[in-house]
């Protein structure tokens, strides 16, 4: 059984931050990448573990994965088969504050 996506607000903001930039210089470019991050997220449905992670959170339960350079942020909720998606991030900013 596949696991529920759920996207936090600041994921949202993330996102759609990140398209506008991209869309500002190329449309195009910015529709492929916002398809190629929600596919990548898509694959955590079935494989919730697949990233490593996150050794920058102190309470030690989110989780990344790359997508190009960015950085998909995500927690896990076992007992509630659900994935909170916490944040997308450059890979050259430095480290996020993520949501508790």
């Amino acid at each position: 059984m596949d696991f529920e996506l759920i996207w936090t607000e600041p994921a949202v903001t993330d996102l759609e931050a990140v398209i506008r930039y991209v869309s500002a210089r190329s449309p195009v470019a910015a529709e492929a990448l916002r398809l190629e991050i929600l596919n990548s997220v898509e694959v955590l449905v079935r494989f919730p573990w697949i990233g490593p992670a996150y050794e920058h959170d102190p309470a030690g339960r989110a989780r990344e994965i790359a997508c190009g350079s960015y950085r998909i942020f995500y927690r896990v909720q076992d007992s509630q088969r659900r994935i909170e998606i916490l944040s997308v991030w450059h890979g050259s900013r430095h480290e996020p504050n993520l949501p508790r």
